[in-house]
């Protein structure tokens, strides 16, 4: 429960990040990142499942870099949901959202 937990605050603190290293992509504060990880969560596992098992021959075939757009498009959708998150164009989300996956490595590694 612990490990959750922290795994939730770091990947807020990874939206703050992004928040404060890509133009376009905006959170207002740290309630805000918060409540934004669990929708991006939420819709990852359902949406972003779905959208990824239909298109993974694409996926294989960009060796797994068109699953980016994907997310670009789970973050683009949960900027609409989530007030205090704003991602303005779909280039700020797909550089948001390889971003967010190499801190997602760096904090992964971290935490092993």
């Amino acid at each position: 429960m612990l490990s959750l937990l922290v795994r939730w605050i770091l990947d807020a603190i990874a939206l703050l990040i992004v928040a404060w290293l890509v133009p376009g992509f905006k959170v207002a504060n740290l309630p805000s990142a918060l409540i934004a990880v669990v929708v991006i969560g939420l819709l990852n596992v359902t949406l972003g499942f779905l959208l990824k098992l239909i298109t993974l021959p694409l996926g294989i075939l960009t060796l797994g870099l068109f699953f980016l757009v994907i997310n670009a498009v789970i973050l683009k959708l949960a900027s609409g949901i989530v007030p205090g998150f704003y991602v303005t164009t779909f280039g700020a989300a797909f550089i948001g959202a390889a971003v967010l996956a190499v801190l997602h490595m760096l904090f992964e590694g971290f935490s092993s």
